[in-house]
């Protein structure tokens, strides 16, 4: 299992980046893909989004989403926007 990392920041300004980061670093399908996100203190909405963003192309690649130690604010807001159901958190 792949285990990428959440940066400490997280906001809009550095959403782009993450998600290209992220999809550089994919292993090849069928490997399942953990994302740890014990690391993250700073972040908005846009993380939610670069979250949600990385898991449709995992999933459009026959693989499998796990995350990790989010942040209790992050999975708050997931639920205030609706997308907790979509995340596997």
């Amino acid at each position: 299992m792949r285990v990428l990392s959440v940066p400490p920041i997280l906001l809009q300004e550095q959403a782009k980046d993450c998600l290209a980061q992220w999809l550089a670093s994919l292993p090849p399908a069928p490997e399942p893909v953990r994302l740890d996100g014990r690391a993250l203190v700073k972040f908005d909405s846009s993380a939610l989004a670069t979250l949600l963003a990385l898991r449709r192309a995992v999933l459009a690649r026959g693989q499998v989403l796990e995350l990790t130690h989010l942040p209790p604010r992050l999975i708050e807001l997931s639920k205030l926007y609706g997308v907790d159901e979509l995340l596997p958190i």
